[in-house]
């Protein structure tokens, strides 16, 4: 997502606080997504419980308003935001532990185990607690936002098919560890050069849960879309720290109610949304292949997960593998 440092016009006038501010009645939130997307409607039902139940309000900023996720972290952190909703996949360069969510095909591709996964796993809830902290933030929740398909040029089978492609992924260096062990030339890039990217073939190559593919587009300018279910796009929604642990504890338990509330309402949101959103894009493009890889064909990409998990823990070391080793006993309670 390409957007400059300097905030601008309206933007910069809507954000221009003093130090005292982050105790306003109107309290802001950025998330890296559309206002009708995953992230956004999560913001509109957090908003809305808030509201409902403080005398607080609460601003939104979709993406694109006020700079890239870089820029909105460093905002939240600085007390100008009250909220922010980012992936870890660009929180783990401020946070190398956070990485451990692209280990590929750690977690499952069922969305209800999943669902249990994220609302009660001691690694997000209590583990991850500290290390966000020590970055001047707040972890109030991580939610899924669905399975993440490969968009390509040319049919992707095994790992074989995707040498020399280059393949567009976020500035995450484990993410670009995966894609260098499926055999692509990973290519960081900010989203909002992606489609151009692909358009003029600078990128022949990307990944993204299956709605995004279809609210951004990006079915446009690729031909073949393929789930090889080595991982499923996760999110996290943070409040300065500062801000929060200034507030009423009254207000405390309203923002975490409010979490929890639009926690429940985005996994049942989602219930259904991969396929619906598939079927538009086939729609839209008949001539679109898709393809589901067997077990077989999945084979390559499993065995380099292996040596992706090994980068993991070098990165990492003992919190890592700590926080690594809690998430796979908590994936396990949730498979029952």
């Amino acid at each position: 997502m390409k957007y400059t440092r300097v905030l601008a016009g309206v933007a910069a006038a809507a954000i221009t606080v003093t130090s005292t501010a982050a105790m306003a009645d109107t309290w802001r939130y950025a998330f890296e997504e559309a206002m009708d997307e995953v992230q956004g409607k999560f913001a509109q039902k957090f908003k809305e419980e808030v509201e409902a139940n403080t005398d607080h309000t609460i601003q939104l900023f979709p993406y694109g308003t006020l700079g890239e996720s870089a820029d909105i972290m460093e905002q939240a952190q600085a007390g100008i935001l009250q909220f922010v909703d980012q992936s870890p996949g660009f929180t783990g360069s401020l946070i190398p532990e956070a990485q451990v969510f692209f280990v590929p095909y750690l977690l499952p591709t069922d969305q209800e185990q999943l669902g249990r996964f994220f609302k009660n796993s001691k690694a997000i809830n209590e583990d991850f607690q500290q290390l966000y902290a020590d970055q001047g933030l707040e972890l109030l929740t991580m939610f899924p936002e669905g399975e993440v398909a490969m968009t390509t040029k040319e049919p992707v089978n095994s790992c074989a098919d995707l040498n020399e492609v280059k393949f567009r992924v976020m500035t995450n260096p484990l993410l670009v560890e995966s894609y260098q062990a499926f055999g692509a030339t990973p290519t960081p890039l900010p989203w909002g050069e992606v489609y151009g990217g692909l358009q003029t073939n600078i990128i022949q190559g990307q990944e993204n849960p299956t709605f995004f593919l279809y609210s951004t587009k990006i079915y446009e300018v690729t031909d073949y879309i393929t789930y090889t279910g080595h991982n499923n796009f996760t999110t996290a929604v943070m409040a300065n720290k500062d801000f929060y642990d200034g507030l009423s504890e009254e207000d405390q338990k309203a923002i975490q109610a409010a979490s929890e509330a639009a926690f429940d309402y985005i996994v049942e949101y989602q219930k259904g949304l991969a396929d619906s959103e598939l079927e538009k894009i086939k729609e839209a493009k008949p001539e679109m292949t898709v393809t589901v890889l067997s077990e077989e064909q999945r084979k390559c990409f499993k065995d380099a997960a292996a040596e992706v998990e090994k980068k993991f823990i070098e990165m990492t070391g003992d919190s890592g593998k700590k926080i690594l080793d809690q998430m796979k006993a908590d994936l396990q309670a949730a498979a029952q």
